[in-house]
């Protein structure tokens, strides 16, 4: 199963929940608390991620991806960043060894 335009339309309404504000929502808390907070929780569900992807189940790794992709998708939406971007980045990486690649991000700094 093919779910492309998933993440974007997750973006938009992280966006939208960033703009209009419902009581209960889960997103508009998190971004109201900042930036420190959505780290937080990245590096949290990260760990869940390495956690699970040792040795959990089949279906708790893909739980816990999803729950870091999504918190990934605050962050961006919080630096106003599109995911479009980070499909260019990777687009951009396509067909390049992955060990070059690291070497030209290196030699940039």
């Amino acid at each position: 199963m093919k779910n492309s335009g998933t993440l974007d339309d997750l973006y938009e309404t992280i966006l939208e929940r960033f703009s209009s504000p419902p009581e209960s929502s889960y997103t508009s808390s998190l971004a109201q608390k900042g930036i420190d907070r959505i780290l937080k929780k990245i590096g949290e569900e990260a760990t869940e991620v390495v956690i699970a992807g040792k040795g959990g189940s089949r279906e708790e790794l893909i739980a816990e991806v999803a729950d870091l992709f999504f918190h990934v998708l605050v962050l961006l939406g919080f630096r106003e960043i599109r995911p479009d971007e980070v499909y260019a980045e990777l687009a951009r990486r396509s067909g390049v060894s992955g060990l070059e690649e690291k070497a030209s991000r290196g030699a940039a700094r």
